[in-house]
């Protein structure tokens, strides 16, 4: 029996084709889907739908579905079984040509195994009720959710639909793309917290995408009261005013208490978790007066700790010992512990030289003592222990090993009035574990069995057997330095594909560019990812793209699709700077111990430099910090030694030295036979190529406090140099035209396209302005900005892409997407 022919139908309302009402429009991908379907579809950009067969983007015209050309012989062949086709009565209340049985025209913004993962986590919409500002209202709120007091935690900002489409997405969408658009770090921190469900801390109900207020926020649950609302304002602790020191009652009452705290705090630590910053606020009273661990107060805390040592760093990229004094008193006062190591860390993290220190500390349970310890002696001892320690400031001044020393002695003569001998053993241990060595502070389990012993002694006391567990589980993640302790930002509409982007097309297309897609909303985003620290710098040549970093390699990077091609290794310091010479074929590197190593780019790559040589050694210098080549067979280096320096580059050899600046040579420019460097003393040097003699200085009459040049542009008779204030200035033909504040903190990279200028540095925004250049003046005007989630190092122009480097170990280049 021969089976009948089933009739063509849309794919997207299940219609059969008729002609009439519904029409067959043919798409450029080949496929085919009705006039009504088409006019509905979701439009992501202007004149472009994606197909709802294959998913591919594909051209729509302005005048809508009516310009495509019918598919004739789909018609032909839908009219031929018109007589034994079942035509939809139009008529029925139901009938929609419009209704989608099918999904397939959405675009796939995550897989399966990722949706049933977060879905579980995701609260309904009109789960949670506001109900009034938290103290810090920017970070948190307070509501209600199945009838009992929460806390909320905004996370990241949520995406708003495009208001020229007429498709929405529901609330569970808006939340999953939401996270999905997370890094992977995000949401592993995310998760961690999410899951940690132990007793002794504040449950996390889950998360709630606050469509009011455009932030995904975390909720959890909220106590009876912070031990920060309850004993915030003791004065004498549970010391009190007696003379003969610790009463019974008084013992027994921080015995309880702390013993808690450590509980709290070890529960995290079986987690993975490490707080990093403690303080009374961190921890409230369950129903039965156990003490909990409030994770959305700990993350509260942490963002207020770096809010506030970032205003105190103020822009910097080094500080001295008096900075690091006043950094950690101002901690003190505002009773944020954290740790002399942490802090340092936090620190090098933000990218800033400490002169006191630089060693890494590694992350485990030990790092949470020092502030656990903070906690209970504010406890015990109550406002004296931070009053009192501050007279330290005053009396030593603000020189931070000074000031920690005489910080630790004047704890523990505090330990001893108020302890006597009587409770030698809890003295000893506290101040133990203010060592600032984290390797030999006690464990938080030996505090917790100190203070159990007020309670009971060992051997009636059954409790134990989770140190092993603790010990065995070496993997920690410490909240402090996460993603999640930075304050939300709204961020950019900018879509990020980690490998997707079509580069070909892009390259293809030349007169868009960057800075029109960023008008238009269309930029898209393609993250590299291979160094292990901060990048440095940026450098195009040979259709490669280099980069260089604190992780002591130089990166090359295809220009076609952007993957990965290579690694030059042989730097045994941080990469500081990069350079191509493209008459020569070569990448040129240079270190912060004055090392210089010249790399062949010829395919197939080399694994050693065909050169390498090095500045005189001097311990008192920091290096190579710039790199430049001007076309005349020489390499220019800036340096910590304040010179810069012409080598042949045939052979390396050193032809002379030119010296002037009082300071590091911070960063080189050539044009039109002029050498410019810039300098920490706050000048530009201009120098002759021809013979290197000296031209000019400019910035030496400046008013005003002395400020590092960090980068410098020349193009043409136009030279512009960025400022560790946060300023531009701008030359034309060497006389200041003008000078303007684009962002708060240092600028250190600056690019230049045409006439638009790109500033990136220490506020971790992308900036883009016009530069207007007439007979008369320059004028710099704004046209838009993207928020950056690390710290903006280096930058690059090239044909219309724009190509940035990150602190956070991170590369981006951002193009035209439409």
């Amino acid at each position: 029996m021969e089976m009948e022919m089933e009739s063509p139908e849309c794919p997207v309302c299940l219609q059969n084709y008729d002609g009439d009402t519904v029409i067959p429009r043919v798409l450029a991908c080949g496929h085919t889907a009705c006039e009504a379907c088409l006019l509905n579809l979701p439009q992501r950009y202007s004149h472009t739908i994606r197909c709802p067969e294959c998913n591919q983007l594909v051209n729509y015209p302005s005048q809508g579905p009516t310009a495509l050309p019918k598919n004739i012989d789909l018609l032909r062949l839908s009219l031929s079984h018109s007589e034994n086709s079942h035509k939809p009565d139009k008529t029925h209340p139901n009938y929609d040509p419009c209704h989608s049985q099918s999904h397939h025209f959405l675009p796939q913004f995550w897989s399966h195994e990722f949706f049933s993962l977060w879905k579980r986590w995701v609260l309904p919409n009109d789960a949670v009720l506001i109900e009034g500002e938290g103290e810090e209202a920017e970070m948190i709120r307070v509501g209600l959710y199945e009838n009992q007091r929460v806390s909320v935690l905004r996370l990241v900002s949520l995406h708003d639909d495009d208001d020229s489409s007429v498709f929405r997405y529901s609330y569970v969408v808006k939340v999953m793309n939401c996270l999905s658009r997370m890094r992977e770090e995000e949401r592993e921190e995310l998760g961690l917290i999410l899951r940690a469900q132990k007793k002794f801390v504040c449950k996390v109900f889950g998360l709630w995408g606050d469509l009011e207020g455009g932030f995904l926020s975390l909720v959890c649950e909220s106590q009876n009261g912070s031990l920060l609302e309850k004993f915030g304002d003791l004065g004498e602790g549970f010391c009190g005013e007696d003379e003969e020191g610790l009463s019974k009652d008084g013992i027994s009452g921080f015995a309880m208490i702390g013993a808690g705290i450590c509980e709290a705090v070890i529960a995290l630590h079986f987690e993975g978790l490490v707080i990093g910053c403690l303080d009374l606020s961190c921890f409230s009273f369950d129903a039965f007066g156990r003490v909990c661990v409030d994770l959305s107060a700990v993350l509260v805390a942490g963002r207020k700790l770096r809010k506030h040592v970032v205003e105190a760093v103020s822009g910097k990229l080094r500080i001295d010992d008096n900075e690091m004094g006043v950094i950690f008193s101002g901690l003190l006062k505002n009773e944020a512990f954290l740790s002399p190591q942490l802090l340092l860390e936090l620190l090098q993290k933000e990218g800033i030289a400490v002169e006191c220190g630089s060693s890494r500390c590694s992350v485990d349970c030990s790092s949470d003592v020092w502030s656990l310890a903070c906690v209970l002696m504010r406890l015990l001892i109550g406002k004296k222990f931070t009053e009192e320690t501050l007279e330290i400031c005053t009396e030593k001044g603000s020189d931070y090993p000074t000031l920690h020393m005489g910080w630790v002695e004047k704890i523990r003569s505090l330990l001893e009035t108020n302890l006597g001998s009587e409770y030698a053993s809890l003295s000893q241990i506290l101040y133990k574990c203010l060592n600032f060595d984290q390797g030999s502070c006690p464990l938080a389990t030996d505090v917790w069995r100190c203070i159990r012993e007020l309670l009971i002694k060992p051997k009636f006391d059954i409790t134990g057997g989770f140190e092993w567990e603790i010990k065995e589980n070496n993997t920690y993640h410490c909240l402090i330095f996460g993603k999640l302790c930075q304050l939300p930002t709204e961020s950019a509409e900018i879509q990020e594909e980690d490998g997707g982007a079509d580069f070909d097309q892009v390259n293809k297309r030349v007169d868009k560019s960057f800075v029109e897609g960023l008008s238009e909303g269309v930029i898209k985003c393609k993250d590299l990812q291979g160094h292990l620290d901060c990048i440095t710098e940026l450098a195009v040549g040979g259709g490669f793209l280099f980069s260089s970093s604190f992780d002591k390699t130089v990166q090359v990077w295809s220009l076609q699709d952007f993957s990965h091609i290579h690694t030059f290794r042989g730097h045994e310091h941080r990469v500081t700077a990069l350079v191509y010479v493209d008459e020569e074929q070569l990448c040129i590197s240079g270190d912060n111990s004055g090392g210089i190593f010249v790399w062949a780019i010829r395919v197939p790559f080399g694994q050693d430099p065909i050169k390498k040589w090095y500045e005189e050694k001097d311990w008192r210098y920091s290096g190579i910090h710039a790199l430049t080549i001007s076309g005349n067979g020489y390499l220019y280096t800036g340096s910590g030694d304040k010179s810069i320096k012409a080598w042949s580059l045939k052979d390396g050899a050193l032809y002379c030295t030119m010296n002037g600046h009082k300071s590091v040579v911070s960063t080189l420019a050539v044009c039109d036979g002029v050498l410019y460097s810039g300098s920490w003393d706050g000048t530009i040097r201009l120098w002759s190529l021809n013979d290197h003699s000296a031209l000019a200085v400019l910035g030496e009459d400046m008013p005003g406090n002395v400020t590092s040049v960090l980068s410098l542009t020349a193009d043409g008779d136009m030279l512009i140099a960025s400022f560790e204030n946060g300023c531009i200035k701008v030359w034309r033909n060497d006389l200041l035209m003008k000078s303007v504040k684009l962002h708060q903190g240092a600028i250190f990279t600056t690019g230049m396209e045409g006439k638009w200028l790109f500033t990136g540095g220490w506020d971790k925004i992308l900036k883009v302005q016009e530069l207007l250049n007439d007979e008369f003046q320059i004028d710099i005007t704004p046209t838009g900005s993207i928020p950056c989630g690390s710290v903006i190092t280096a930058l690059l122009c090239w044909q219309g892409k724009l190509i940035v480097g990150y602190a956070d170990r991170s590369i981006k280049v951002y193009f035209y997407g439409k």
